[in-house]
């Protein structure tokens, strides 16, 4: 559920998670609107982060407010993976499709209604009384935000279209999500240890309202798009990703031969082969299927996968940890977790300094070979009594590894992809990385209820992110020729 100096244009800055912001230049059918004044470029700027940093918000809060959720509403594991990944199922398996709604029918007309959903599922789920309102809540939340997270790039790129000044704002724009996404866990204990869990979803009603208000007012309108939306590849896709995810979250403790979960493991090879099949008949591809024969590219996407299989599931696992396994309130929980989050813009900030020196292939491969190696150290030395300050040092450096990568990373793809297809490229990544949030997030809870949770379950998860980013770092070296 998507900053740094020195990466080209198109590329993620500050966070693991910002997306991909298109190089190409808009489209001669979407022109430009006129150059906004300072002031109301600003306001136009701060209208449309208010939907990212929502999202951002959200998805942050979630890894402090699980324990306390599954106290209150009685949840299993399952139950309580289920909350977190229904929301990352959702804006993943939406995520392209969106993409072409916004051509086919106006950004600003699916970033209203994708504003719209948001804002009501938060209230449904501020309101549920269980377990499952809630998960049908966090689902909704999902479709919202695959809705108009990529509509708010389309309409960010129409308002600033001079390049000078685009750069600029895409600076602040991404300084705005690096911060939200950096002190979600922070904001989130508080709120969770002061104002109850419902809090995190009553403080998303009056960001949404001001939302929808001022964007009518202020952000114009684009004109749509002829774009074929590929319903076909896009529910093979959402069958495929929805399956797994039961499989994965229920398996645990259905039983892996219970037959619902085989069922779902048959239904997900089923639908993976049904997809490949429609992406290399069809006529109009959802993904970039000639792309993929480009070393570069196809490593790209392999890494942004395991990168945030990692990354998103650690962090799942390490607020868990925090207050199961070492007592800490979810205040407490929420601020031991700054160093893991507030470190990513040193990487950027690093990576800016080294990555044009360094090349992306090799600051790539030895940041996440540094990662792979901090995880390795907190598998032999997590437990319970750990002081805390070993921890954290160990976070935090293991963390700017993370930062260095996630801007190597887009470079290597969008140089791999071009301006021609710089859009389109963006957004296979972005999703695939969902993907990668998704599975991390269930794998990681399939490993806890496995080890019995607490500080075992801990250390299995992470044993498990240290070989993925290992595989992620192998890949990148061989997969990326060159300098990168």
């Amino acid at each position: 559920m998507i900053t740094d100096k020195a990466t080209p244009r198109g590329s993620t800055r500050g966070t693991a998670e910002a997306p991909a912001v298109p190089a190409a230049p808009e489209s001669p059918e979407a022109p430009a609107v006129p150059a906004a004044p300072a002031a109301r470029g600003g306001l136009q700027l701060l209208v449309l982060a208010l939907g990212f940093v929502m999202a951002s918000l959200d998805t942050g809060i979630m890894n402090v407010a699980a324990h306390d959720l599954r106290a209150r509403l009685g949840l299993s594991m399952a139950g309580l993976t289920w909350v977190v990944d229904g929301y990352v199922l959702a804006f993943a398996a939406l995520l392209l499709l969106a993409g072409s709604l916004a051509k086919r029918y106006g950004a600003r007309r699916i970033y209203l209604i994708g504003l719209a959903a948001f804002t009501a599922a938060s209230l449904l789920g501020a309101a549920a009384p269980d377990g499952t309102v809630l998960v049908a809540a966090r689902f909704a939340q999902g479709v919202g935000a695959a809705l108009f997270m990529p509509s708010s790039l389309s309409l960010l790129m129409n308002a600033f279209p001079e390049p000078a000044r685009r750069a600029r704002i895409l600076g602040v724009w991404s300084a705005i999500v690096s911060t939200s996404v950096g002190l979600a866990p922070t904001i989130g204990g508080l709120m969770v240890g002061t104002l109850g869990w419902r809090s995190i979803f009553l403080v998303n009603l009056p960001i949404g309202a001001a939302g929808l208000l001022l964007t009518r007012r202020v952000i114009a309108a684009v004109p749509p798009r002829g774009s074929a939306l590929g319903g076909t590849g896009h529910l093979l896709g959402l069958l495929a990703l929805g399956s797994l995810s039961y499989a994965l979250i229920e398996g645990p403790e259905k039983g892996w031969s219970a037959p619902l979960v085989l069922g779902a493991l048959a239904v997900t090879v089923v639908a993976v082969a049904g997809f490949v099949v429609r992406e290399r008949t069809a006529r109009t591809p959802i993904l970039p299927v000639a792309l993929f024969s480009d070393s570069r590219f196809s490593a790209a996407n392999v890494v942004g996968f395991l990168f945030n299989f990692a990354f998103y599931g650690a962090l799942f696992v390490l607020g868990l940890f925090l207050q199961t396994a070492r007592g800490a309130s979810a205040v407490t929980a929420g601020l031991q977790m700054l160093p893991a989050v507030l470190i990513l813009p040193f990487g950027n900030m690093l990576y800016a300094r080294i990555g044009h020196r360094l090349g992306n292939r090799t600051a790539l491969t030895a940041s996440l070979a540094l990662s792979a190696a901090g995880y390795v150290v907190l598998f032999l030395i997590v437990r319970p009594g750990l002081p805390y300050w070993i921890l954290a040092v160990v976070l935090a450096a293991t963390n700017i590894g993370s930062g260095v990568s996630s801007p190597a990373l887009t470079g290597v793809l969008m140089e791999a992809a071009g301006r021609e297809h710089a859009d389109i490229g963006s957004a296979t990544l972005n999703a695939n990385r969902q993907i990668g949030s998704l599975v991390g997030i269930a794998g990681m809870g399939a490993v806890l209820t496995a080890a019995g949770g607490g500080h075992p379950g801990a250390q299995a998860a992470f044993a498990l992110t240290a070989g993925a980013l290992a595989v992620a770092a192998v890949t990148g070296w061989l997969g990326v020729r060159g300098r990168g």
